[in-house]
């Protein structure tokens, strides 16, 4: 694939918060003959909006990608046919925003020092093919002519202001007088790899209105933390002072569409939040901390005096649920003023659930409106205050995403991305993309885990091993780190640990990091030796699996204590990982389980683990035969359960269990790393289990799990072969299950312990008295014995 090798930009001077520099117009002018097929090639970095013809024809939102151009550099290509007057001139045109190339907005993590950083840029081709299928291609960057935007600023995380009186008529047009622009000046090249961008586009999905208006002041209170205190160039009095507040009734992700018969120089400042206080207070206080006083999710628009006019941010987003707008006069406000464009990567659904319990569909809904709010090309952690791609919250979400979404294209773009960031020394940041950051802090195996992660889950449950091929230097490398970098008991102590354990600070678990970096560094090496014996790599594979054994190993030396087969020390996390990942032998876990029970009893049945911990501690239960007690921890309303999240009408997952008390104090409240109670709920319970035993996708167990406290459950997954459905209902001592299943699944349907298929029709049938045959589809009735 040819690239165009020159880049260009309006100016050598770059965005800041305290100097804005307005986002580029760029411009040009070209003629094409008929009979012959062109294609554009476009990378803008950070982000472009590409028009021809004064038609906007970008693929989605934030394109190209969300990349370090140090690692990679993304480019677009345009079919062109059908836009082309043949006649006279065309206009291609672009806008061009700051991205990652110039973040300031990610000082936090410090993009703001990254060797990257400077000046918008872009790149164009112009791919011209007559009907000899000859091809000719023209760099025609240097053609444009640039004029400062009425963008006046935006960065990824902050947001955009626009001064609609800077507006330029038909600059994307042809016939435009741009005899007063500037020609554009080279730009330094970026050092990453060229590629086309193979990712899934942001589309917006959705428009909502308001379900509430009314008048509301922000909740003063605000910590900045003290490296965002800057004299920024726009300075907004906000606080204190009353605006109008449109609550959207879901807090997601997305940018808005602001429309009234504005004033000429009318100021429209909206600020975005999540959250409001007890006393009813829109509060930004658990996003805005990572930035300077309003421009943490901010936007600002200038009206130029004209009826009906518009205005969407542009080269942001926000997570959101609630907008607060100052500057609007009573007349101008409706249901129409402001609309959330609810946005996210164009992922399908490849699977759902519901159930007899509202409280279970409700947490099935959350987890999904997080899972894709949170997914702008890649997973990230939230879409208010970071939107950063934390890969521990990506290993955490992997499974339940692929089991209900169609994410694997994306995750293949952004696994390039994984490898590209990883060292000579084999390490890998705990966010992707990063300008340098996550090196020292914020990774270790649990964060890591995403490289082998991915790669594993989608050939395990699509059957694609192209990642594991295209990452199995990196996955080579890694391991031969983590073996490199063992205690002299053998263990792992490094790394990030069972991040937000209820009750305890964010980085102060009970399970200490040498137990949960060694037992996902042998989960991580058993995966890799895994992939790399289905791709043929033998010495891979054994070395692979040579450390998985050592870690193992040195695990049940040191951290167990076989007297009473309890994992030390003594805590929900510790006894879960060890039970799920096998560091029991099988004829341990018996007794390990009975441990785990005694444990979470201890709690009053409540859940106490973090991040590491609560991805496997319900399968873990079901492991064990306690599905129902697993249920009870999910379910229940109080303090800490996923149920309370319902009882407080909350509409997306959180990213902690924090009490009642802190209400007002909360981190963020969108987060998908605990939502893999979907994939428990469909595997465990409505029993769509896929690919058990590591044979095929297309090799399904459905195994459900009758509980007590549920009368029915029903869900579908979309496997390679097709659709299989799963539902149940039950009353009493009996329960009837329907499955539909596509030719080419194959598998075995197992009735949980006490439960047996019952045939009336026909009493001498081999299936009455039976727990288990081959799936097939069908209606059957089942009864519980003993």
């Amino acid at each position: 694939m040819k690239f165009p090798q020159k880049f260009y930009k309006a100016t050598h001077t770059y965005n800041s918060y305290e100097k804005h520099v307005n986002a580029p117009y760029l411009r040009a002018d070209l003629r094409f003959e008929e009979g012959k097929k062109y294609v554009l090639t476009v990378s803008g970095l950070g982000f472009y909006k590409l028009f021809f013809n004064g038609k906007e024809i970008t693929k989605g939102l934030l394109a190209p990608y969300i990349s370090s151009p140090d690692d990679i550099v993304y480019f677009d290509r345009y079919d062109m046919t059908g836009l082309i007057d043949y006649s006279g001139d065309n206009t291609v045109a672009l806008l061009l925003g700051n991205g990652m190339q110039n973040a300031p907005g990610g000082r936090v993590w410090e993009f703001d020092s990254a060797r990257f950083r400077g000046a918008p840029r872009f790149a164009m081709m112009l791919t011209e093919t007559d009907e000899q299928g000859n091809e000719t291609r023209q760099d025609i960057g240097a053609r444009f002519k640039t004029a400062p935007s009425p963008i006046l600023f935006d960065d990824l995380r902050s947001g955009c202001f626009y001064d609609a009186n800077l507006e330029q008529a038909g600059w994307n047009l042809p016939g435009f007088d741009d005899s007063d622009w500037q020609p554009v000046l080279p730009a330094e090249a970026p050092r990453g790899e060229r590629r086309l961008c193979d990712a899934d586009p942001i589309l917006v999905r959705e428009t909502r209105k308001a379900i509430e208006i009314r008048e509301a002041a922000m909740d003063p209170r605000l910590n900045n933390r003290s490296n965002m205190r800057l004299d920024t160039q726009f300075k907004f009095d906000i606080l204190g002072k009353t605006g109008v507040m449109f609550d959207f009734g879901v807090n997601t992700a997305g940018i808005c569409r602001l429309t009234l018969d504005g004033k000429k120089g009318q100021k429209i400042f909206i600020q975005f939040c999540e959250m409001l206080t007890t006393d009813g207070k829109p509060s930004y206080q658990n996003t805005g901390s990572f930035y300077p006083d309003n421009y943490g999710q901010t936007a600002y628009y200038v009206c130029k005096g004209e009826k009906g006019e518009t205005f969407e941010p542009s080269f942001c987003y926000f997570g959101y649920r609630y907008a607060v707008v100052y500057g609007l006069e009573p007349q101008q406000i409706s249901e129409d003023t402001l609309v959330m464009l609810v946005a996210n990567s164009d992922l399908k659904e490849r699977g759902a659930f519901t159930c007899s319990d509202n409280v279970m569909n409700r947490l099935g809904e959350m987890a999904r409106v997080s899972d894709l709010a949170n997914f702008w090309y890649f997973p990230t952690d939230c879409p208010h205050r970071e939107k950063n791609g934390w890969t521990g919250d990506a290993a955490c979400s992997a499974e339940h995403m692929l089991l209900t979404l169609t994410p694997e294209r994306s995750y293949r773009e952004w696994l390039r991305n994984i490898c590209k960031a990883q060292n000579d020394l084999g390490q890998l940041p705990g966010i992707v993309p990063t300008g340098g950051w996550g090196f020292e802090w914020g990774n270790g195996p649990a964060w890591d885990n995403v490289l082998s992660e991915l790669c594993w889950q989608i050939w395990r449950m699509r059957g694609d091993l192209t990642p594991a091929k295209e990452c199995k230097d990196s996955l080579m490398r890694y391991v031969a780190y983590l073996a490199a970098n063992r205690e002299k008991n053998g263990l792992i102590n490094f790394g990030l640990g069972d991040w937000l354990q209820p009750g305890k600070g964010a980085g102060d678990p009970v399970a200490p990091v040498r137990l949960t970096s060694s037992v996902i560094a042998m989960y991580i090496a058993n995966k890799t030796a895994d992939l790399f014996d289905a791709l043929g790599y033998a010495l891979h594979r054994d070395f692979a699996r040579g450390l998985a054994r050592e870690l193992r190993k040195a695990i049940r030396e040191n951290l167990i204590d076989f007297g009473t087969m309890t994992v030390l020390p003594r805590c929900q996390t510790a006894q879960a990982i060890c039970l799920y990942y096998g560091v029991f032998d099988e004829s341990e876990r018996a007794r390990a389980g009975e441990v785990l029970l005694d444990i979470i009893h201890e709690t009053d049945d409540h859940v106490d683990s973090g991040m590491i911990g609560m991805r496997v501690l319900f399968h873990a239960l079901s492991m064990i035969g306690q599905g129902e007690l697993a249920y009870k921890m999910i379910t229940r309303t109080d303090y800490p359960s996923y149920g309370m999240f319902v009882r407080r009408n909350l509409t997306s997952l959180p990213e902690d269990f924090m009490e009642d008390k802190d209400h007002d104090y909360a981190n963020s409240l969108n987060h998908h790393f605990f939502g893999d109670i979907v994939s428990w709920f469909m595997q465990k319970v409505v029993g769509i289990r896929v690919n058990p035993r590591g044979i095929s996708p297309n090799q399904i167990d459905v195994t459900p799990d009758f509980l007590d406290a549920l009368a029915s459950a029903e869900g579908y997954y979309l496997a390679p072969a097709g659709k299989i459905s799963v539902a149940w209902t039950k009353a009493d001592a009996s329960a009837t299950l329907t499955i539909d299943t596509p030719d080419g699944v194959t598998g075995d349907i197992r009735l949980p312990a006490g439960w047996v298929f019952v045939d009336e029709k026909h009493p001498r049938s081999s299936l009455n008295n039976s727990n288990f045959i081959e799936l097939r589809e069908g209606t059957y009735l089942c009864r519980r014995i003993g």
